[in-house]
């Protein structure tokens, strides 16, 4: 029953979102993060393992700087995130000492992860931390990073699922302002809640809508990734209401809560997954329908031949989307040229790779050792 593996789940990952932690007029609401303290509390002194991934820094900073909304440019952003970090962090160290449970704060950052050495040694920080009984609060670094914050990719739902493939988690909770996915807008009167999701089609993506709170930055769409990631991952994922009562307990004690998506069951190596969701793709490539079936069918490497098209920036080493005639992203692997050169070879055999360069190179586009399928 998938339940039972909320309820089998030793080491959880719980994420936060902001429109749960703070309102833009109210600062943080320090009602609901007590009872949120109270239930991981709770699920500590049953012996489960719990990493609270807390959104709510611009937000709180953006109440704390007493802002009409929150900013809209980078540098607003940032320092509202500055801001409001320290009086998060200081309302989390406050409460579980009451407890007796030590806090520290982690801020992590896309290239955190991007780069396959700050990976581990991220990994190896939280299992160090977990072992010494403190519990890791884990937030994306508002203040400095850039590129997250430009694209408004900053919803740590996707850092939650990341944060459970550094510490091979058994799953992952998202505390939402919503309860789960619903089959239509749940705004419409015939809207049902969808209680298991076993694999994240294009229709189920369908179902998911935009961001409406106007604290938060992520939306139905962002929790469905990090549904794919999780289930790449083989963990588990739940998407709850963080409001209902006693919604953590509820989960782990196996009741039927919110929406949870089930993994295939198969679970990628801890490199494969960090190509496929440990960084963002730097580039892409459009391949035809022959290169297209070489990877889903035949399992092979990319080939330059059957690449129609090159698309952004990146070097060689960089991890690049692979994407069909249609622009459905099919895989995600690591490019063994720049974007000049991929350019250069694009639609070419393999064979003439070395003479049209004038070195000796590669004769794939991606090796299938580094490439893992997503679509």
């Amino acid at each position: 029953m998938p339940r039972t593996a909320m309820q089998k789940a030793k080491k959880l990952v719980v994420k936060v979102g902001s429109s749960l932690l703070a309102t833009l007029s109210g600062g943080l609401d320090t009602a609901f993060v007590a009872k949120l303290v109270g239930q991981i509390t709770a699920l500590r002194d049953r012996n489960r393992t719990v990493i609270l991934v807390s959104s709510g820094a611009v937000a709180a900073g953006t109440a704390e700087l007493g802002l009409p909304s929150r900013p809209c440019d980078l540098p607003g952003i940032q320092a509202a995130a500055a801001v409001g970090q320290v009086a998060l962090m200081q309302i989390y160290r406050q409460l579980f000492g009451y407890y007796n449970i030590h806090v520290a704060q982690i801020l992590l950052t896309r290239d955190n992860l991007h780069d396959r050495r700050r990976f581990l040694h991220a990994r190896n920080t939280l299992l160090a931390l977990l072992k010494a009984d403190v519990l890791p609060v884990v937030n994306e670094n508002d203040a400095v990073a850039v590129e997250e914050l430009r694209l408004k990719m900053g919803d740590n739902d996707s850092l939650a699922v990341s944060v459970a493939q550094l510490i091979d988690a058994d799953a992952v909770v998202l505390m939402s302002d919503v309860p789960g996915l619903f089959d239509r807008p749940p705004s419409e009167p015939d809207a049902k809640l969808i209680p298991e999701v076993r694999e994240v089609t294009d229709d189920i993506v369908r179902m998911a809508g935009p961001a409406a709170s106007g604290v938060g930055s992520g939306g139905m769409a962002a929790k469905l990734n990090a549904a794919r990631a999780a289930g790449a991952a083989n963990i588990p994922l739940l998407v709850a209401h963080g409001k209902s009562e006693n919604v953590l307990l509820d989960t782990m004690g196996g009741k039927e809560v919110g929406t949870i998506f089930m993994p295939p069951g198969r679970r990628e190596s801890s490199y494969r997954q960090w190509i496929a969701y440990g960084r963002g793709p730097d580039g892409a490539v459009i391949v035809d329908d022959g290169a297209r079936k070489a990877l889903i069918e035949k399992k092979k490497s990319l080939l330059p031949i059957g690449i129609r098209e090159v698309r952004g920036e990146f070097d060689e080493g960089d991890t690049i989307a692979i994407l069909d005639l249609e622009g459905r992203e099919i895989a995600r692997g690591l490019s063994n040229f720049a974007t000049t050169e991929m350019r250069r070879i694009a639609g070419k055999r393999s064979g003439d790779l070395s003479a049209l360069l004038g070195h000796h190179c590669d004769e794939t586009a991606v090796h299938r050792d580094n490439l893992v399928m997503v679509g």
